[in-house]
């Protein structure tokens, strides 16, 4: 797997990876345009591209503070799920020499459940603290997610950093309006 950081918007690159983003997630978890242009100018945001011999494979979406890497946003193309990618990029990720924390939805549905499932069998750990992401637009409210970490569980105040840290940085200017 090789992987590309993108710093702009302007990048050739960086339109069919904004496609892949926004077939994936939700509206409510996705960044505006300017608020991403935004993030992108930050240097603990990663904005990373995986690429496989198939070409484009995938989104890695991870902000790097001192103690850890939070993974906000972690996709792949359609046509390449199941096949191992996504455990070869986390593999990646996790070899970098930091704690990982990323958040999934509350277990409501058997896709979230397979999901869950798949970061366990990658070594991430489910923390038992409430977590309610900040929303990402005007007028929206927050919404329940449970943090999984690698190499295990986070202690109390390792996952209150964590949560002042996605407050004040990674959701710093995200509800910008374009």
């Amino acid at each position: 797997m090789e992987t590309l950081r993108l710093t702009s918007d302007t990048d050739r690159r960086f339109a069919p990876a904004w496609e892949l983003y926004r077939q994936s997630f939700p509206p409510h978890e996705q960044r505006t345009p300017l608020s991403q242009r935004a993030a992108l100018a930050c240097p603990d945001y990663h904005y990373t591209l995986l690429f496989e011999q198939e070409g484009f494979a995938g989104l890695m979406l991870y902000w790097e503070a001192k103690d850890f890497l939070y993974l906000e946003h972690f996709c792949t193309q359609p046509g390449l799920r199941g096949r191992g990618y996504g455990h070869r990029a986390l593999q990646w990720l996790c070899g970098l020499g930091k704690k990982v924390i990323l958040e999934i939805d509350p277990l409501t549905t058997e896709t979230a459940r397979r999901r869950k499932g798949f970061y366990e069998r990658c070594g991430f750990a489910q923390n038992p603290y409430p977590h309610i992401h900040p929303p990402y637009h005007e007028g929206t409210p927050g919404h329940e997610l449970i943090v999984m970490s690698y190499p295990g569980v986070l202690c109390r105040e390792e996952y209150e950093g964590f949560a002042r840290y996605l407050a004040q940085r990674v959701m710093e200017g995200a509800r910008r309006k374009d």
